[in-house]
């Protein structure tokens, strides 16, 4: 079965739950539950946080969800990690995540490189898309992963590793009530609140068909595929 790990109460799974005509179940390891076996899972996608990929120590369930990832990567089981979820990729796998690099807030345009227009996780979406942004931290890219995406501010977008694992910086899944919400984190992107929602208003359309295309490539990958 597919497994969603939510590891933030303000961070939901929202517009990826839009393109889901599979059996799935939301994790919440912030409040205690159990991540899964990884014997159980078919495919694996961990969503975004507030905290950093290192904070295990505020944080310890982050040590478990990094020894997961490494055995479904090494399970070749299917992993979409978005925004923390990618950065939590990268350090399982031994890459650096730096914080306060790189930072984006808002809409933005992501330009896929070679290997990612050759890249089945992008197949049918444009070699320049609209994408939307919320970060502060950024990953570097594990040594044996690919750089397949990159924007003007941040160069690492998205990657892969292996057939079946992808990390992305930018996020699939927001709706416009996820991004109010977290533009009333602070005080300085809470007073740009309607500027952020208007940027993303005009591109949403696009951005939610770009979305659904991703999402819908990664649940066409299968678990074991070499």
């Amino acid at each position: 079965m597919l497994h969603i790990i939510q590891n933030d109460p303000e961070v939901p799974p929202g517009n990826i739950l839009a393109s889901l005509k599979i059996p799935y179940v939301v994790k919440h390891p912030y409040r205690g539950e159990r991540l899964p076996d990884v014997n159980d899972i078919s495919s694996l996608i961990v969503l975004g946080g507030a905290m950093g990929a290192n904070d295990d120590a505020r944080h310890p369930f982050l040590s478990e969800l990094k020894n997961l990832i490494r055995e479904a990567v090494s399970s070749n089981i299917p992993y979409l990690g978005v925004c923390l979820g990618g950065q939590l990729l990268a350090a399982a796998l031994g890459a650096k995540v730096v914080p306060n690099r790189w930072e984006e807030l808002g809409t933005q345009n992501v330009s896929l490189t070679k290997e990612g227009g050759n890249d089945r996780l992008f197949a049918g979406i444009s070699d320049t898309f609209s994408t939307f942004q919320w970060h502060h931290d950024s990953f570097d890219i594990p040594d044996a992963g690919v750089l397949l995406a990159a924007s003007a501010i941040c160069p690492h977008q998205a990657f892969r590793v292996g057939k079946s694992a992808w990390g992305l910086q930018f996020h699939p899944e927001v709706t416009e009530s996820i991004l109010r919400n977290w533009s009333d984190w602070n005080r300085e992107t809470a007073v740009r609140t309607e500027e952020l929602v208007t940027e993303f208003s005009d591109q949403q359309q696009i951005y939610s068909a770009i979305s659904q295309i991703l999402v819908n490539n990664f649940l066409k990958v299968k678990s074991g595929f070499h």
